[in-house]
C-alpha cells in the first residue's frame, strides 16, 4: 500500500517536472529539456529531481546558455546534473535535430 502511494506520488511529480520542461515558451529550450525529462527524469534520485525541478525555475535563455556553454555557468549549477544534461544534449538531442524533430 505504502509503495504504492509513493509510487503514484513520484509519477505526478514527473509528469509535472514533463510538463514544466515541455512547455518552457523558448522552443530551443523545449528540444533540451523536455526530452530530457521523458528520457532521464525517471532515472533520477529524490535529490536529483529536486535540483532538476529548482533548474526549471531559472531562465528560458540563461539556462539554454548554461547547457549550450554559451554563458559561463553559476557556480551553484555547475555540477553533475548539468554535466548529465550537456552530455543528453551531445547524445541524444543532436541526433534528433538531425532527423528533424523541429
Amino acid at each position: 500500500m505504502a509503495e504504492d502511494i509513493a509510487r503514484a506520488e513520484l509519477t505526478t511529480r514527473l509528469n509535472r517536472i514533463r510538463f514544466r520542461a515541455w512547455r518552457r515558451g523558448f522552443r530551443e529550450a523545449d528540444m533540451i529539456l523536455g526530452p530530457f525529462s521523458d528520457q532521464i527524469a525517471p532515472t533520477l534520485d529524490g535529490a536529483e529531481l529536486t535540483q532538476f525541478e529548482a533548474l526549471l525555475d531559472e531562465d528560458d535563455h540563461a539556462l539554454y546558455g548554461w547547457i549550450k556553454g554559451s554563458t559561463p555557468t553559476p557556480p551553484e549549477w555547475e555540477g553533475p546534473l548539468m554535466e548529465r544534461i550537456r552530455r543528453f544534449v551531445a547524445d541524444s538531442v543532436s541526433a534528433e535535430v538531425a532527423r528533424g524533430i523541429g
